[in-house]
């Protein structure tokens, strides 16, 4: 057992309450429960739809076949994210094209870098919202509308986070968001899908159903009696269990991300003086959702990564590294671009915990257990 875990998932009985009841209601596939979660997710963000999944991997994939991306298709993309956010693009046999991020200070996509990489036969930007920090999202569209081409929002960082007045997930076509177990909002698995456009949506919801009219709720309730199937379509539907377990999240959310930014404030005056770190994202003004925290040792101690991250976990801190970098990974070294600001991030990121149930002991004693090391 740690000291300080990595996270600490935000349970209590709301959460019991919620499944047990959803379990006495006799109906625990897709239903009522989903369509709750799915309204009170969409008001959360001011999305006009919002479209609940099993998982943000599957919210990716819709969001390429609503858009139309296809084969030999190229998809702009980071390479400092989970291997999802690429494998979705391989997923409709597309091609990823890897842009590298803006620097030590924002791990974010270069819009630069997404220009440069911009071909006839782009179709797509997979942004990424980096521990729950926005990309330069206003830079980003204009280049897609000069463009012409798709914004997908891989926001599984960043539910509720702010950029300029509008919630992340709803400034591109699409948004795709994760409840995975050690998200700001966990379901255990589970992902949604939100978009301003109608069309995008009513499309996506078919899919997510094997291509049928109807689901099986409607016709248990009598509003119909068959469907057709008019697509080739998908099971990723979410069950009620876990949208019931979803809602009670979003009523603790704002509370939960308000102690997560006193939390990084905490991180930010105690890493000040330490030398040799730096801390991504210092001095961002705006409400995000602070989903990890990492820091960069500098390139002196680069080598000695894995020794500081297991003397951290001797003295009882669990660390992890957010991400290797995917196009390095085996499956994807057709496609690799040298990345020189992603791969030296990558050799240098640690990342520290970061919950709501954080003191700022825990804090103060993780900075000094890093300073120690260091030295």
């Amino acid at each position: 057992m740690y000291r300080i875990p990595l996270f600490d998932l935000n349970f209590g009985l709301e959460e019991e309450q919620a499944v047990l009841e959803t379990l006495r209601s006799k109906w625990i596939s897709t239903g009522p429960k989903t369509t709750a979660f799915e309204a009170d997710f969409a008001g959360m963000l001011g999305a006009r739809h919002a479209l609940a999944l099993a998982n943000c991997t599957v919210s990716l994939h819709l969001a390429m076949k609503i858009l139309g991306i296809g084969p030999g298709d190229e998809v702009i993309c980071p390479s400092l994210t989970f291997v999802a956010t690429v494998n979705a693009v391989r997923y409709v046999d597309a091609v990823p094209v890897f842009a590298d991020i803006c620097g030590d200070a924002d791990l974010t996509m270069d819009p630069q870098d997404i220009e440069r990489k911009i071909t006839p036969r782009t179709k797509a930007i997979v942004v990424m919202h980096y521990a729950g920090f926005p990309c330069a999202m206003d830079e980003i569209m204009r280049i897609a509308r000069k463009h012409d081409l798709k914004v997908i929002e891989d926001a599984c960082h960043g539910p509720l986070s702010d950029y300029g007045g509008r919630k992340l997930g709803t400034i591109g076509d699409v948004g795709c968001f994760s409840f995975f177990s050690n998200k700001n909002i966990s379901t255990g698995e589970g992902g949604m899908l939100v978009t301003n456009d109608m069309g995008l949506y009513e499309h996506a919801k078919l899919l997510r159903s094997h291509g049928m009219t109807t689901l099986s709720y409607e016709r248990s309730k009598g509003h119909s009696t068959g469907y057709d199937v008019v697509e080739s379509g998908y099971n990723y539907r979410m069950d009620d269990i876990r949208a019931s377990i979803g809602i009670v999240q979003l009523r603790k959310l704002k509370d939960d991300l308000k102690k997560r930014a006193a939390v990084r404030q905490w991180y930010e005056e105690a890493f000040f003086p330490v030398r040799g770190v730096t801390v991504p994202f210092t001095g961002h003004g705006g409400f995000v959702s602070n989903y990890i925290f990492a820091v960069l040792i500098d390139e002196e101690h680069a080598a000695f990564r894995d020794s500081i991250r297991t003397g951290l976990h001797e003295a009882g801190v669990q660390t992890s590294m957010h991400y290797p970098p995917v196009h390095l990974f085996s499956i994807y070294r057709e496609c690799s671009t040298p990345l020189p600001l992603t791969e030296s991030a990558a050799r240098r990121l640690i990342t520290l915990p970061m919950y709501s149930g954080m003191k700022k002991e825990d804090v103060a004693y993780i900075s000094a257990s890093m300073n120690t090391i260091l030295a």
